[in-house]
């Protein structure tokens, strides 16, 4: 009876926000399950900016250099680092020496390689983890286990965990927002940014890499606000029909507040993705004139925009459809790559810097995996879970640190390893949640985003 009845509450608001277009968009639930929350403890970050290379970039040649692995250019891997699992099964084939130049970067002498020259001028308010690892050999368990925890689909992701706990601190904008650089579809699809067992309101919304990013935003002119109020009383009859049958499903009232949700949307969102109220001098900075650039740098500058309006947790999808996955030809695959994500990156840091929004948004930067130290068809480098590279900047990050550490070639953690659970852990605790007090009911039991595993990362803001 109870659940029949709790399927029919949704429509209340609708109901109420048909009849009255003026209440509609004023209306927000204190109850809802997106209001603002406390937090477990003190946060340093209130909000995350996740820049997600897909495909998996190479550590040994952006961020940690290798000199053995120079040293040992064409030779077989020694049996000392043991039997090694590759995705693409080649087997016996001989270590590739990076092609990178190497410097040393701010006062803390971060080594970053020349494919990312705008990055490294930023080394200061980057901390860069080289020990971190995961349990995903191919691109479906990778990026399932780096958004979700797990390799295995089911499980909600970083984003509606952070959404769940927190809530939104704009109620006429999204929580969570996912944002692609091309038409092409990410791993696993919506799973990447989907609830699994939790409600479907928690989900991130996807903008549009093409053409206006919120789709349908304006109304159309012949539409009056009589019709419109018609139009959302049919819907709500509709909807009942259905909730009737299904009492038990969540998408139909995260449906019902995405109607409350976009009707808000009509008078904030259009300011929020207006990037020609920027400057000539922000759009040179991010590189929205150039052809390299443009994609991702309107990317990153609408991410600055929409953080500055209180959306939680923003995910910018770059190589979207696992463009970073070099299997050969990794010079000409990074280099272009790196080309079109470097400078864009590098000019968030510093626009967040100077607004001093960096000191409470956390910029992640990193793959569902690295690269192996062997070739792969002579110029190319397989998946490596085992070893690999993110770097965190603001939100209480220190950063000019470099924290672990993989052995001679890059093959293995080695130093201070981080699994995934450990940094999603990390992250959440930046933002006040105790990966292990943050509970979701399930069937019985409780589930919580680390799957009871996983510690923050200390070093992260002590140094």
């Amino acid at each position: 009876m109870l659940k029949s009845c709790g399927a029919g509450f949704g429509m209340l608001p609708l109901a109420w926000l048909a009849s009255n277009s003026e209440a509609m968009a004023s209306s927000f639930d204190s109850k809802s399950p997106l209001a603002a929350k406390q937090t477990h403890f003190p946060a340093t970050a209130k909000r995350v900016i996740y820049l997600f290379m897909e495909g998996g970039p190479s550590h040994i040649d952006t961020f940690d250099p290798k000199p053995a692995l120079n040293e040992l250019n064409g030779k077989p891997l020694p049996d000392s680092f043991g039997k090694v699992i590759l995705a693409m099964g080649e087997s016996n084939a001989p270590l590739l020496a990076s092609q990178r130049k190497w410097k040393q970067h701010g006062e803390g002498g971060t080594w970053v390689s020349d494919w990312l020259p705008n990055i490294a001028s930023c080394a200061d308010d980057i901390a860069v983890i080289r020990s971190c690892w995961g349990n995903g050999i191919n691109h479906a368990g990778g990026v399932c286990q780096m958004n979700t925890g797990l390799t295995l689909a089911g499980r909600p992701s970083l984003g509606s965990w952070v959404s769940y706990g927190l809530g939104t601190e704009n109620q006429d904008l999204p929580a969570f927002v996912v944002m692609k650089d091309s038409g092409s579809e990410v791993v696993n699809g919506p799973r990447s940014w989907g609830t699994g067992f939790m409600p479907a309101v928690y989900q991130g919304t996807v903008l549009q890499s093409e053409g206006d990013p919120i789709p349908n935003l304006y109304p159309p002119k012949s539409l009056s606000d009589e019709r419109q109020r018609r139009k959302m009383q049919f819907f709500q009859q509709m909807n009942r029909q259905h909730a009737e049958l299904r009492p038990d499903e969540t998408e139909l009232d995260a449906r019902i507040r995405s109607y409350e949700l976009a009707f808000r949307m009509q008078s904030e969102a259009p300011l929020a993705v207006d990037l020609s109220e920027e400057t000539k001098e922000t759009h040179e900075m991010y590189g929205t004139n150039n052809a390299t650039t443009k994609r991702y740098g309107e990317m990153c500058l609408l991410a600055r925009r929409l953080a500055e309006r209180g959306v939680r947790f923003i995910q910018l999808y770059h190589g979207t459809g696992s463009k970073w996955d070099a299997h050969s030809g990794i010079e000409k695959n990074h280099s272009s790559l790196c080309a079109k994500m470097d400078q864009p990156v590098a000019a968030l840091l510093r626009d967040l810097k100077q607004r001093g929004m960096l000191e409470d948004t956390l910029v992640l930067w990193g793959g569902e995996f690295g690269r192996t130290p062997m070739s792969e068809q002579g110029n190319g480098r397989d998946h490596n879970p085992s070893g690999f590279t993110m770097w965190a900047a603001g939100g209480g990050v220190k950063g000019g640190q470099t924290i672990g550490a993989t052995d001679e070639v890059g093959l293995h953690a080695i130093e201070d390893k981080m699994h995934i659970h450990d940094l999603h852990a990390t992250w959440l605790s930046l933002l006040g949640l105790d990966h292990m007090q943050l509970e979701f009911r399930h069937k019985g039991r409780p589930e919580r985003p680390t799957i009871n595993e996983g510690h923050p990362l200390k070093k992260l803001t002590t140094g």
